[in-house]
């Protein structure tokens, strides 16, 4: 049923699949054929180092047998049951999420397919529990490909669907500090002082828009692909008590930053800071299957207990993702895989500050756990990066190509390099990456003056 010699794949794959994310006439995929651990193969038996967990999203590492017989069983007893219908795997898969957000106090699961419409449901949840309309989020954030998630988003992928994405987002500034625009002038001041001032920022636009009219601040607690942004001290939780003051519902994207990625179970964990609701994807199955889930306080979902919450989905609460959801959360336990990334975390940063200080084409380097990133530039001094906002360079094209060439695939976003393995590697799988990586950055030095 399922049989195509392997040099069919690609031409097959090119005649009939539209590919997203790409020009579809410069498409050429890896051919991937099995996947265990820290690595995948292509149908040519070559091993990758897979340092991007492929989309950020394979937290446990490929191919753990605990979650696919759990699917398998899932799949046999039941496939299938209708959104307004409950099961055993429904009510145990809600149950374990909620015991893992942060103090175990977003106890109301919605199920989603993904992370785009959690974060859509998310700010649905928010406006009829506040009776606001607008919803401000960061420059530097991605939420999603969906409507609703495209106009939350930040940066330039929006850009094209605009004016047709959902009305009412307010963009502030994240509190980034290798490309501070406050502080451009005085780059030593203090973390305190730091923090402040990006603090004032959202307080100022909070009332330039009007408190009244807010109803959400949406902010991935880690920046994920715009720059492993790490909140400084203090950050979230003057957030937290900016929204406190209005009345405003925070939301924490926890899409790529959730599911031990960072060293907790989820980012805002660091901060000891508890958001109203919460997103999840990705590790949440570690993409074994699609699942996202919005997580909130019992007040927010009180708020329709006599109201209908007029959104649905046909395949949430999907019987074989839940079954992933919860074999894969009982992974996480079972091997203290979020203990093991907060563990590696500091190997991580170690070996990043080594790449700063070994090459002169790396202008920063930060981390988080497992979830770190390279910033290349072209000039320490001036800060110029490697390549332009929104676009590459030949030399982030040559870069990543030596990257594939020797068996290492990770993930490059304009002059920057992130480095997001699979929980479970090691400390010699993460130096056999970061080995790839530094002969490749040799690539970036010949452009650093």
């Amino acid at each position: 049923m399922f049989d195509l010699p392997d040099d069919e794949i690609l031409p097959l794959s090119k005649d009939h699949i539209f590919y997203t994310w790409s020009a579809q006439a410069r498409v050429n995929p890896i051919v991937v054929q099995r996947a265990k651990g820290v690595y995948f193969w292509d149908v040519n038996d070559k091993r990758y180092l897979d340092f991007n967990s492929m989309t950020m999203c394979v937290n446990i590492g490929h191919g753990d047998e605990r979650v696919i017989k759990a699917m398998q069983e899932q799949a046999a007893a039941l496939p299938y049951a209708a959104p307004g219908m409950t099961t055993k795997i429904r009510a145990l898969a809600s149950k374990a999420v909620a015991d893992v957000t942060p103090g175990g106090k977003l106890s109301k699961i919605l199920f989603t397919l993904g992370g785009a419409d959690a974060n859509e449901n998310a700010i649905k949840l928010a406006r009829g529990y506040t009776g606001r309309f607008k919803i401000l989020t960061r420059y530097r954030s991605y939420h999603g490909a969906t409507m609703g998630s495209m106009a939350a988003t930040g940066d330039p992928r929006r850009h094209m669907w605009e004016p047709g994405t959902m009305p009412g987002v307010v963009h502030f500034l994240d509190p980034y500090r290798y490309r501070s625009t406050f502080h451009r002038t005085n780059p030593d001041i203090s973390e305190e002082e730091f923090t402040r001032d990006y603090l004032n920022h959202l307080e100022e636009i909070i009332r330039y828009e009007g408190p009244e009219t807010i109803a959400a601040i949406l902010m991935e607690s880690v920046t994920g692909t715009n720059g492993i942004i790490i909140p400084p001290e203090g950050y979230m939780q003057g957030v937290r008590a900016l929204c406190d003051k209005y009345g405003i519902v925070m939301i924490a994207d926890e899409v790529m930053s959730g599911f031990g990625r960072t060293g907790k179970w989820f980012a805002v964990e660091h901060w000891n800071v508890i958001p109203d609701i919460m997103t999840m994807a990705k590790g949440l199955t570690s993409a074994y299957a699609p699942l996202g889930a919005v997580a909130m306080k019992p007040e927010i979902a009180a708020a329709f207990d006599e109201r209908v919450f007029e959104s649905g989905l046909t395949y949430t609460s999907h019987p074989v993702s839940l079954a992933a959801a919860v074999a894969n959360i009982h992974v996480m336990r079972e091997d203290k895989l979020v203990e093991h990334a907060a563990s590696l975390g500091p190997a991580l940063k170690r070996m990043l500050s080594d790449l700063g200080e070994t090459h002169p084409s790396v202008g920063d380097v930060r981390s988080i756990g497992l979830f770190g990133i390279v910033e290349l530039v072209r000039n320490r001094k001036t800060k110029e990066p490697m390549a332009p906002w929104n676009g590459s360079s030949p030399e982030m094209t040559v870069l990543r190509k030596f990257c594939l060439d020797h068996g290492l695939f990770l993930y490059t976003h304009w002059h920057t390099v992130l480095i997001i393995p699979p929980l479970v590697i090691n400390e010699a799988q993460l130096k056999e990456g970061l080995d790839v990586l530094d002969q490749a950055l040799s690539i970036t030095d010949r452009a650093a003056g």
